[in-house]
């Protein structure tokens, strides 16, 4: 076994690494960019070297410097982890020329399902079943168009490199192709430096199911059985369980014979997962599924499959890779239970999961029937340069309601301030009546979107709560005796008025205080509420209304206000009422940034001519691509920022004129 291994990633991934190593006594060594110095990788690791700045591409992504830096620490073998460099062929040989081992499959494996459309064509030769549709090198228009016109609408189409929904368009109409195909290509140049593409036929009730493979240098290879990821956004997955619901054992035998023919079809060693389309419509039948890709690398999800067969996949691959023989065989290998895994992200789910960024002021997970695989800690920045996953929630049941029940309180007994999350779109999917029945397909998401990224509204008591302390009236304990009487007049109470918003809404309230600790709250749409706040501890508030009191949280900070009453939270910022106004007016003239992120492209320059609906800016974050279109006729007036600029949300990107006529 090792005795120092370097790990070549960031976040979560690296921390579930570092983890199991300690428990083998395996020094560790962390790589970091200059946004990750501090972060909770770097600080449990046994030391930590900096390959870069921020930008992934000059850090997360320069092979040659990490390897460097496992060579000046002394580690004997590279842990990937999963996204950055983890499938890339080159780094694998950079590592191994430089005489260490590569904690994952060969160079040769990486490359033979590098490619999808190459992919495709070797597990048809191995017997694997592989979806209809053209996998060949010819790329232009009027062949892919006509190919698809071939295999009958809709399809999909898919970047033949990479992965994580990138590069991939669904068509549903002949006269929709050429758009499509130019959107997938300039996605997956962004992404993956190649814009090849091909195009499969759509399934229409899909389901994505994936079976976990192992390999040895011995020549076994066994399957540890499957995930169902059918809960997907922008084909990047949300909710993962195992087993999958509906499976029969003839289902079962039959996708792992396909995915063991599939690992064994390139002499495979180490993690990988094989992923299957799977027809639906009519139950799961062996003969409706077929092979999409294999990732070749440790997935996101897999804690699942530890969970239902009480391995460590992270312990197998340190063993495989220092030459071991694979821990159990096939006949040894069982399922436990049932696992579901739910990713929550910085990322707003009401305006299309945009990612979010922001610092974490508060983060409390629930400490019992859940394990929590996480890279951050409160305090940290969610920055613009990564994934902005903040932890993953992995729970476990004696059966599918019961390890369902206990994804639901976990997620209710999370609380985060700081940054925008998905956290209340997990938990209305987690509680959709569709998804307890076990009818999950690619397309529940979409079609129950509006349901699902509903935002609550707060109770009149938070809100009044959040009106209180922005008003600053409340009485402060310094020991200062006017400080404890808070504000006052000689005549009449005390007024200020407040601005909140919440989830895009504002709200004018007018709070008065009326005696020590007791206020009333004037809200514009709502009856005067009459609150008596006191503070009981740092942060804890009792709020009484009436003969009805509660316990409050309270997290503030950088014009922003948080309460938190029974997990639930509702945040709210202060609205300078001096600013409010000022960029009202700009209306559709202005192009702004709907995220955080990089000016990828600009399309038109000054003084051009444009027309409502064309694509003038793409913008990049977090691995997200978005094209900005114009929001009316007219000709640019201003461009404020050139291609490669950083820019926070809300920035000003370019400004339109009205076009002027000739006379």
């Amino acid at each position: 076994m090792f005795k120092k291994i370097l790990i070549a990633n960031r976040g979560e991934i690296a921390c579930r690494v570092i983890k199991t190593a300690r428990r083998f006594g395996i020094k560790t060594v962390a790589v970091h960019s200059d946004a990750d110095r501090d972060a909770l990788h770097v600080k449990l690791a046994d030391e930590a070297v900096r390959i870069g700045p921020a930008p992934s591409s000059e850090s997360y992504l320069r092979a040659d410097a990490i390897v460097a830096a496992a060579l000046k620490s002394g580690a004997e073998a590279v842990h990937p982890g999963y996204g950055f460099l983890s499938e890339n062929a080159e780094f694998v040989e950079a590592v191994e020329a430089a005489g260490l081992s590569f904690i994952g499959p060969s160079a040769k494996a990486i490359r033979a399902m590098g490619l999808k459309d190459a992919a495709k064509q070797l597990m048809e030769r191995a017997k694997v079943p592989v979806v209809p549709g053209y996998h060949g090198d010819a790329q232009e228009l009027v062949i892919l168009a006509g190919k698809a016109n071939e295999i009958g609408f809709p399809v999909l189409i898919k970047a033949r490199a990479g992965g994580g929904g990138k590069g991939m368009r669904r068509v549903d109409r002949q006269a929709e192709f050429a758009d499509a195909l130019s959107s997938a290509k300039r996605e997956a140049r962004a992404s993956f430096g190649d814009d090849r593409v091909l195009v499969e036929k759509y399934v229409a009730k899909p389901r994505h199911i994936e079976i976990q493979v192992f390999g040895d240098s011995h020549g076994n290879v066994v399957h540890l059985f499957e995930r169902d990821c059918s809960l997907q956004r922008r084909h990047q997955k949300v909710i993962e369980e195992a087993p999958a619901p509906g499976m029969t054992a003839e289902m079962r035998a039959a996708m792992g014979e396909a995915a063991v023919k599939a690992a064994q079809a390139i002499d495979y060693v180490g993690a990988g997962t094989v992923e299957f389309i799977v027809d639906a419509s009519e139950g799961l039948r062996p003969d409706r599924f077929w092979f999409m890709e294999m990732n070749t690398r440790l997935q996101v999800e897999h804690p699942v499959t530890e969970m239902i067969t009480g391995l460590d996949l992270v312990e197998w691959q340190l063993r495989v890779a220092a030459g071991e023989p694979l821990p159990k065989q096939q006949d040894e290998l069982s399922i436990h239970g049932w696992a579901f895994e739910a990713r929550l992200y910085a990322e707003d789910a009401a305006r299309n999961f945009m990612p979010a960024t922001g610092t974490i002021a508060h983060l409390k997970f629930p400490e019992a029937s859940v394990r929590v695989d996480s890279g951050v800690a409160a305090g940290d920045a969610i920055t613009p340069f990564y994934d902005p996953m903040i932890a993953k929630l992995i729970v476990h049941g004696a059966d599918r309601a019961e390890a369902l029940s206990r994804l639901q309180d976990a997620l209710v007994q999370t609380e985060i301030v700081g940054t925008v999350t998905n956290l209340d779109f997990l938990h209305a999917l987690a509680s959709h009546a569709g998804f307890a029945e076990g009818e999950v397909d690619t397309g529940l998401i979409d079609r129950e979107l509006g349901e699902l990224t509903a935002t609550p509204s707060p109770s009149p008591m938070a809100r009044a709560a959040a009106a209180i302390l922005a008003s600053g009236m409340q009485a402060r304990k310094s020991g200062d005796p006017f400080d404890d009487l808070g504000p006052w007049l000689l005549w009449g109470a005390p007024e200020r008025d407040v601005v909140l918003s919440q989830a895009g809404e504002q709200r004018s309230l007018r709070v008065a205080q009326l005696g020590k600790d007791r206020y009333r709250v004037a809200d514009e749409d709502d009856p005067p509420v009459d609150l008596q706040l006191i503070e009981a501890g740092e942060g804890v508030f009792r709020l009484v209304d009436g003969a009805h009191a509660v316990t409050i949280r309270v997290v503030q900070g950088s014009g922003r206000i948080a309460i938190i009453r029974d997990h639930a939270v509702a945040e709210f910022t202060i609205v300078d009422e001096l600013h409010a106004g000022e960029d009202e007016g700009a209306g559709e003239d202005v192009l702004r940034a709907p995220m955080p992120g990089v000016v990828k492209q600009i399309f038109k320059g000054a003084d051009a001519p444009v027309e409502k609906g064309d694509i003038l800016v793409v913008m990049e974050a977090m691995k997200m691509e978005m094209t900005l279109a114009a929001p009316r006729a007219g000709v640019i007036a201003e461009i404020f920022h050139r291609e490669g600029a950083q820019v926070s949300e809300g920035t000003m990107l370019l400004r339109l004129a009205e076009e002027e006529k000739p006379a």
